[in-house]
């Protein structure tokens, strides 16, 4: 897509979905591992299921702009990446404004340059200073942070390995500080640190690469740092966001759906959640069967950090809450902005009123077509989940942030039996 034009997506809803589907590979796993194989300067790393979404093609032109050659391979889902001839340290801003994972590029750049300068983050557009943990961890390990208004720069003469402490434990954060410390002398102990799956296949990656990490799910980690890392090969996970998305269609539209590579024991309460809501499931090898048959039952959710229920996967349960049989009560403790989705909804006929930080979903109801908005990645999908269930069309606009997170979605629905088109806006 380029620049300036705009997607959206047109869901004409009322069809059970039923097929094979096949779970795309993690995001939150891929752009980690990208960031991550620059911090080698010998041989070719070779990424394969890698979900050409537009987060990744961000990473790659990022990884490019600082000079590594990259081909991404995006029918073979296959990266490949060359970073023996990195030439600059500076994450340009027209990329960097784009892609909040800019910052996932910091400890390869530290390594490589002994400074890091991301571009077109001020102080100011920070928000609720979610990166700030980051460069404390940083600062920790000796590095020297100079925010300015329209720049970010960072320093390390040499990193050196110390005590970190994470205030909440972010997978995001806890991947970078492992990376920093990997190449860093002596022992860094990350402390409060985050158990998602994703981060242990980071390590799984760092480790084959060379690292000396311990400690991985265990809120506990413990980093030697080593003089080098190589070049290797790896199969990034399957994304259980977007498998989690899938099994909540089939919920939403009363279908049945086979998902090819999902991990049941990677949906931690999200499972329980969708079981007590009437969702079966049955896993059988590599592939999981989901069906719902029944009413919906209404359910009660608190987001949490992994294992507990996945601020990913609150957007569309709470779309699903709404043709439930009851009243739901849904309660996000990680991002605030996640309630912006309940204003669309009401558009679409559901009733759910939001009481100091609780959203109360009173179902069931018929979900009528209408023209909504995505306001970030997760909306947008919940958005064409609703659309999926409503009578009539829905017309979700931007598509780019649902392209953002999940590859191909107007395909792979298609595939499933939905009414569902991806176009380009006038």
């Amino acid at each position: 897509m380029t620049k300036g034009t705009e997607t959206r997506y047109r869901v004409r809803g009322g069809r059970p979905l039923h097929g094979t589907v096949f779970v795309q590979g993690a995001k939150n796993a891929a752009l980690k591992m990208i960031a991550a194989s620059l911090l080698t300067s010998r041989g070719r790393t070779v990424l394969r299921n890698v979900p050409p979404i537009e987060d990744v093609r961000r990473a790659v032109e990022l990884a490019q702009a600082v000079g590594a050659l990259v081909e991404f391979h995006e029918v073979e889902r296959t990266l490949v990446v060359d970073a023996s001839g990195l030439s600059s340290p500076v994450l340009p801003a027209e990329i960097a404004r784009r892609f909040r994972g800019s910052v996932l590029f910091v400890p390869a750049l530290l390594h490589r340059f002994g400074e890091a300068v991301i571009e077109g983050i001020g102080g100011c557009n920070l928000g609720n200073r979610n990166l700030d943990f980051h460069y404390r961890g940083f600062a920790r390990l000796g590095a020297t942070v100079d925010e300015g208004d329209a720049v970010i720069r960072i320093k390390a003469g040499k990193l050196r390995g110390a005590h970190l402490y994470l205030d909440t434990p972010s997978h995001t954060g806890t991947e970078n500080l492992i990376m920093a410390a990997s190449l860093a002398p002596g022992t860094t102990i990350i402390d409060n640190t985050a158990q998602e799956p994703e981060v242990l296949d980071v390590i799984a990656f760092l480790t084959k690469m060379g690292a000396d990490i311990s400690g991985g799910g265990t809120g506990f980690i413990t980093v030697r740092g080593v003089t080098e890392l190589t070049a290797v090969e790896h199969t990034v996970m399957a994304d259980r966001i977007d498998a989690g998305v899938f099994a909540m269609a089939a919920a939403a539209t009363g279908g049945e759906l086979n998902l090819v590579g999902a991990a049941l024991e990677h949906f931690g309460v999200v499972r329980w959640k969708l079981e007590q809501m009437g969702v079966e499931f049955a896993s059988q090898g590599a592939v999981l069967q989901v069906r719902r048959d029944r009413p919906l039952r209404p359910i009660n959710v608190i987001t949490s950090p992994y294992p507990g229920f996945a601020t990913d996967l609150q957007s569309p349960i709470m779309a699903l809450a709404c043709l439930a049989d009851g009243n739901s009560y849904i309660r996000e403790t990680i991002f605030d902005g996640r309630y912006a989705l309940v204003p669309e909804l009401n558009k679409m006929g559901a009733k759910v009123e939001l009481d100091s930080n609780v959203a109360i979903a009173h179902g069931p109801t018929v979900l009528r077509g209408t023209d909504v908005v995505a306001t970030d990645l997760r909306t947008g999908i919940a958005l064409v989940l609703a659309g999926l269930a409503a009578e009539g069309e829905t017309v979700v606009t931007p598509g780019y942030l649902i392209d953002r997170g999940h590859a191909s979605i107007a395909q792979r629905f298609s595939a499933l039996g939905a009414d569902i088109t991806a176009e380009t806006a006038s």
